[in-house]
């Protein structure tokens, strides 16, 4: 379809919208929903096959102006939570995808780069984790216990301390993209350049088996949220170096409502990763080999379906009505 041939569709349909919220008419919650769904899939085609479109300007602008009518004016309706889940979470993944991958090749170079220089430097494992903990596990390792950090706090106190420190690193990570995009970057390189100096580091132990096996019991959802949580601090940093057709301030909006709902979504993985690490990793070693990897592969699973492979099919699914 040609722009023009698009734009001729639906400029009757935009122009009534545009009408009623220059009138102040406030439309019955369902139609307001409707309107809102038929706007959003009409800037995700515009901004699919006419990126450089000023049509996009004006939708965003427009449907900014109806979500905002939205919720100042509708009660909550009961299925607002399950639609939050099912849709609208889904669909700002999926604008959000390329900030996503982008995400996780800064993580995954970043990891290559710690695990060979820790490799090739004895000393640089020290300088990442600190003399403190590479003392301990080294400690830990000559007892026949390489893995015993995680069993020297209460169970319980253990899954609040971690919970709440992930949730805080990640959106620190978020907010990070406020300094532009090199802000959740630097510290995306930071965790990914220790993640692979620790493995480096069991590898050089002969341990790297056993600490994959412990660690990813719950690093399976804690490592690619952080992750995915950089992804929504470039996706707010970009929308500040690179506004297009929008007011700066406007893009900027826009952006950090998408990077809040990401991260929204992110902290129900925190709390069960938390759960994992505080009640099922210190016991690697004595459960079925077999349930730790179905934890592990069930978690990694989970996290490319719901994050990478739904958001797709929601998009694709909303594109169809039209």
């Amino acid at each position: 379809m040609k722009e023009i041939t698009f734009i001729n569709r639906n400029k009757a349909r935009w122009q009534s919208f545009e009408d009623n919220m220059k009138r102040n008419n406030i439309l019955e919650a369902d139609d307001l929903a409707d309107q809102f769904i038929q706007l959003t899939d009409d800037l995700a085609f515009a901004r699919t096959f006419f990126p450089r479109s000023g049509t996009i300007g004006y939708l965003n602008a427009l449907t900014v102006k109806t979500h905002q009518q939205i919720y100042k004016n509708k009660k909550e309706k009961t299925g607002r939570f399950k639609t939050f889940w099912t849709t609208e979470l889904p669909l700002e993944l999926y604008h959000s995808r390329t900030p996503l991958f982008i995400s996780i090749a800064i993580f995954m170079v970043a990891a290559i780069i710690g695990a060979v220089s820790a490799l090739n430097d004895d000393t640089f494992i020290r300088l990442i984790l600190g003399d403190s903990y590479v003392n301990t596990t080294l400690d830990n390792i000559e007892s026949g216990n390489p893995m015993g950090v995680y069993g020297t706090m209460d169970q319980l106190e253990m899954f609040f301390t971690i919970t709440f420190n992930n949730i805080r690193v990640s959106f620190i990570v978020f907010v990070f993209g406020m300094l532009t995009a090199l802000g959740s970057g630097l510290l995306l390189v930071k965790n990914g350049i220790m993640l692979g100096a620790f493995q480096a580091f069991f590898y050089q132990k002969q341990l790297l088996s056993v600490s994959a096996l412990a660690i990813y019991i719950h690093g399976a959802l804690e490592i690619p949220a952080i992750v995915i949580a950089g992804g929504a601090g470039i996706v707010l940093g970009n929308s500040f170096l690179f506004p297009k057709t929008l007011p700066r301030a406007t893009a900027l909006g826009i952006a950090a409502r998408r990077g809040v709902k990401i991260m929204i979504g992110l902290v129900p993985v925190f709390v069960v990763a938390g759960f994992l690490e505080s009640f099922v990793t210190r016991f690697y070693s004595t459960i079925p080999l077999i349930i730790n990897l179905i934890i592990i592969i069930g978690s990694l699973s989970f996290i490319v379906w719901y994050f990478f492979v739904y958001p797709k099919v929601v998009y694709e699914r909303a594109g169809s009505k039209d």
